[in-house]
């Protein structure tokens, strides 16, 4: 995607085939005692942003990205705006910046400030009636849940002509609080039934917010970060002081849909992602949480646990919550020291982490770096200034208090206990994990609590990325209560990404699909946690639903079985044989992204070497259904192919091509049953 400036400012957005129009200021933003030209839900049509005029713009090449800076100007409060576009020549996506900065002689008060701004859309036939609109709700065990629907059925069409002006509402969704995607996925998108696609998504662990709507006869988006009237953003702007906004990322394709557009943003988020070892590596992951220690780890408990996982085939072994488990009244109130706990590790826990590298896999351990218990002495001995404060009163939420790490102490603190962990014990995965919502920030002194929670959100970035550059082979996983922190602020610098806590298996294929559409399938953690008690149908999903992401193995598989054992070894086997293609595949989806309630559940990824397809089968309630389905695979239309059954055999399940119409039929005999499929081209005679 590209950036075209005319000589008299005005931008046109393109991929090269075809050109828009902006329609709308390219920088949107509102002050206090300047807001908005026609009130309402809007955050556009701003009195700055109409006042901003072109002073001139430069192209350059760095590297193989493609930068465009576009500097803008209010005559009125000196306030300077430079656009930042970037992209690489050919790609389908753009990413935006802006950097604002007071060249007046008065403070301004920002409210709020967008990203990215963008008019013109518009279907096929030149309207708004063939327009879909996606986006994704998210919450606790019910993470990437997509919905669409016609953009008219949440735009309404209200005869411009009649009245001489917009509509005052639009489409939008936010976050709320520090939960960063505890509501909604900070992604978004447009479809036409011709196959063109516009799809966003915003960077921000610290607010944000997207809009759409109507202006002039087409569909406008709008991307912002935190802002005054959802987060409590609000920030000074001294004179010759500057501020950037949030990244964004906007992906345009000419024809595939949704498919064709997630696949260029992966492609955008591998780009923009800090260089790790792990993100060609994928080594296969046991976790000792969910389903079987659920926070009580011992070394009684674990030594049989890394024996097996090691024989299993995992080559990441991870002692989760509880390690520090010493209180009499239990730990969530009293972290913060994060000591192992004498009783649960008689021996010392170096003991056991000795026993994983001696079974041939790095040792890992939990981590919940930015609140400290109530309980704690740190609550005590840390100075005030170290935590989050609203109104002069330090923040409590569910037990715990909430670091804030551009202080030196808490920073200091942190880096003491890695460097514990990692340069002492030889820890090499950290789960860092973060299970309270604080609410809208922090007020460090005049600043309000949405600028402080971006404050301290940066801060705790360039605190991760030191942490790499200390330990460059030390991999850290984002967790937030599952999914709640899934956003590409945190996924730029960690390495794998936590998709749920979702510890039911036939609620977790709707998950584990959809995950693709928020991260890399190389930074998807999708559990897999088989039980001695489980049918071997049921071993086989729960480990078939994960061989496409990051396998994060669980359960009790020392008490397995030889056969069930062998089930589960077989697995990972399948998943280290094609882990080099996920790590440079895009994902696709043959029935579509699926509705939590789908009996039928298809993800595919598709690299220029091979195809590979995950299929679910669930039953709806006392109703089997039918046991085959038929999924549309038009990008591999006319090819000659060989459906292959990777895992598991033991589902029966069968898979026919129709080279001519390009169809996959699959057939899975039970419900409650998936596989994972290879499609092989067959070579031509």
């Amino acid at each position: 995607m590209h950036a075209v400036v005319d000589a008299t400012g005005s931008v046109r957005l393109g991929t090269g085939d075809e050109d828009w129009a902006a329609l709308v200021p390219l920088v949107e933003v509102t002050a206090t005692g300047h807001g908005r030209l026609w009130s309402g839900e809007r955050f556009i049509e701003t009195a700055i942003g109409d006042r901003l005029t072109y002073r001139d713009h430069e192209t350059v090449l760095a590297g193989d990205r493609e930068r465009t800076t576009i500097r803008l100007s209010d005559p009125l409060t000196g306030l300077a705006a430079d656009v930042v576009l970037e992209s690489r020549p050919g790609a389908g996506f753009l990413r935006a910046q802006v950097r604002l900065v007071n060249e007046g002689s008065a403070p301004l008060r920002l409210e709020s400030v967008s990203t990215l701004t963008l008019g013109g859309i518009t279907d096929s036939g030149g309207g708004l009636d063939g327009l879909t609109l996606h986006w994704a709700d998210n919450d606790w065990l019910a993470e990437c849940r997509w919905r669409r629907a016609a953009l008219r059925d949440q735009v309404v069409p209200l005869s411009r002509t009649a009245h001489g002006h917009e509509g005052r509402g639009c489409f939008e969704r936010y976050s709320q609080g520090s939960w960063s995607t505890g509501r909604h996925l900070p992604i978004g998108a447009l479809t036409d039934t011709a196959g063109h696609s516009w799809l966003w998504q915003i960077e921000s662990s610290a607010g944000w917010r997207f809009e759409t709507g109507e202006r002039e006869g087409a569909a406008y988006v709008a991307l912002f970060g935190p802002d005054d009237a959802h987060h409590q953003w609000h920030h000074t702007l001294e004179p010759g002081a500057e501020f950037h906004t949030v990244p964004a990322a906007l992906v345009r394709t000419d024809r595939g849909g949704l498919d064709a557009a997630f696949g260029e943003l992966t492609d955008y988020r591998r780009l923009i992602r800090r260089p790790h070892p792990d993100h060609q590596a994928l080594p296969v992951i046991y976790n000792d949480y969910m389903n079987t220690l659920m926070g009580d780890p011992t070394t009684e408990k674990l030594l049989p646990l890394i024996e097996a996982a090691g024989k299993a085939g995992a080559e990441v072994f991870v002692i989760d919550a509880g390690w520090y488990d010493d209180d009499a009244q239990g730990w969530w109130d009293a972290v913060g020291a994060w000591e192992p706990a004498q009783a649960r590790f008689p021996g010392g826990i170096r003991e056991v982490l000795d026993a994983i590298r001696s079974h041939g896999m790095v040792p890992g351990l939990w981590l919940e770096p930015e609140v400290v218990g109530v309980r704690s002495p740190l609550a005590r001995t840390l100075p005030p200034e170290a935590f989050f404060r609203r109104g002069g009163l330090r923040v409590t939420e569910h037990g715990r208090h909430h670091l804030d790490l551009r202080h030196p102490a808490a920073r200091a603190h942190l880096d003491a206990v890695v460097d514990r962990l990692v340069g002492e014990w030889g820890v090499r995965y950290l789960k860092l994990d973060y299970n309270i919502n604080i609410g809208p920030g922090t007020e460090n002194g005049p600043e309000s609590p949405g600028a402080g929670l971006l404050g301290h959100h940066r801060a705790h970035l360039d605190w991760m990325s030191a942490l790499l550059d200390r330990y460059p082979d030390l991999i850290l996983e984002n967790c937030g209560s599952g999914g709640l922190r899934m956003d590409y602020a945190q996924l730029a610098v960690a390495q794998i990404q936590s998709t749920s806590d979702q510890q039911d298996p036939l609620r977790y294929p709707p998950i584990a699909a959809a995950a693709t559409a928020a991260v890399t399938p190389e930074q998807a953690a999708v559990w897999a946690y088989p039980q001695p008690e489980h049918t071997a149908d049921r071993i086989a999903f729960t480990l078939t639903g994960a061989l496409l992401g990051r396998v994060h193995l669980s359960g009790f598989l020392d008490r397995m079985t030889d056969e069930q054992f062998e089930l589960v070894r077989s697995a990972i086997h399948a998943y280290k044989n094609i882990r080099p293609q996920i790590a440079v595949a895009r994902p696709f989806w043959p029935l579509g992204l699926p509705d939590w309630e789908d009996t039928w559940i298809a993800h595919g990824l598709r690299s220029d070497d091979a195809t590979f397809l995950t299929v679910w089968r669930r039953a709806p309630g006392t109703d089997p259904g039918a046991a085959s389905r038929t999924l549309h695979l038009p990008h591999l239309r006319d090819t000659p192919l060989h459906p292959e059954v990777i895992h598991p055999t033991t589902a029966d399940a069968t898979a026919e091509w129709d080279n001519d119409e390009g169809r996959l039929t699959v057939t899975l005999p039970r419900p409650d049953t998936a596989v994972l499929l290879r499609l092989v081209e067959i070579p031509s005679a």
